[in-house]
């Protein structure tokens, strides 16, 4: 259903709009393995071009979301009806109120996720949090010129929940070049000259799976890992704008 919406999408933004779709891939993608995809966010536009870009590649993207958001009217049921996985997060104050809970929030998410070790599946996150924006980049006091900070404390509960599972980690660039502006206003205005997609495939390994919220050690070391890629990805960006 997600592959089929995606590939309808992309037909009409073609029909609609002169442009180029480049796609590079620095690795082997399987169907038949377990991803982790990690991504910089530019758009609403973004959704759609990543899950186009698996279709036929690897296996149908999920997204993490809250529990609490499964009782929202449309938002629950779709998410359900497309097999979302849920987690559910205790925050630091809660867990300092609620000792013996300590580790139960990643103990329910794993479980809610057993049923994923079935069937091959790449979960996405945008681990930025939110769409990059340049008064997002002021108020943040970015130190990268093209991304906003990451947000290391999703992506570290993911691969808490699921880290056995994973073959590998998608490191995911996306880009509008050529297009001033919103992208998706440009997409509506028939402007929409290049989607650029650039995916480095990454092995899992023990080093990035951890007690991100327990352990300050892994904590410190989960953090220079992230913002080392993050570092990388600005500098792709900046040297693609420049091609």
């Amino acid at each position: 259903m997600l592959f089929a919406f995606s590939k309808v999408s992309v037909k009409i933004i073609k029909l609609t709009n002169k442009v180029e779709f480049d796609y590079q891939v620095d690795g082997h993608l399987s169907k038949n393995d377990w991803y982790l995809m990690m991504s910089n966010h530019l758009s609403w536009l973004d959704i759609v071009i990543l899950t186009e870009f698996a279709a036929d590649r690897i296996p149908a993207p999920k997204f993490f979301l809250k529990k609490e958001l499964i009782w929202l009217p449309f938002i629950g049921v779709g998410a359900w009806a497309l097999d979302m996985p849920f987690m559910q997060r205790y925050s630091s104050a809660f867990i300092a109120k609620n000792p013996h809970l300590k580790g139960k929030d990643i103990a329910t998410t794993k479980k809610s996720c057993e049923k994923f070790k079935l069937h091959p599946t790449t979960v996405i996150n945008f681990v930025e949090g939110s769409r990059f924006t340049a008064e997002k980049h002021r108020l943040r006091n970015s130190p990268y010129q093209k991304l906003l900070p990451p947000k290391a404390g999703g992506i570290a509960f993911t691969l808490a929940a699921m880290g056995e599972l994973f073959n590998s980690v998608l490191d995911v660039t996306i880009l509008y070049p050529k297009t001033s502006g919103s992208a998706i206003v440009a997409l509506l205005s028939g402007k929409l000259k290049t989607v650029v997609l650039r995916v480095k495939v990454h092995a899992i390994n023990n080093a990035i799976i951890g007690d991100y919220f327990n352990d300050e050690d892994f904590r410190m070391a989960f953090q220079s890992w992230l913002n080392q890629k993050w570092q990388e990805k600005d500098q792709q960006i900046n040297d693609m704008d420049k091609t």
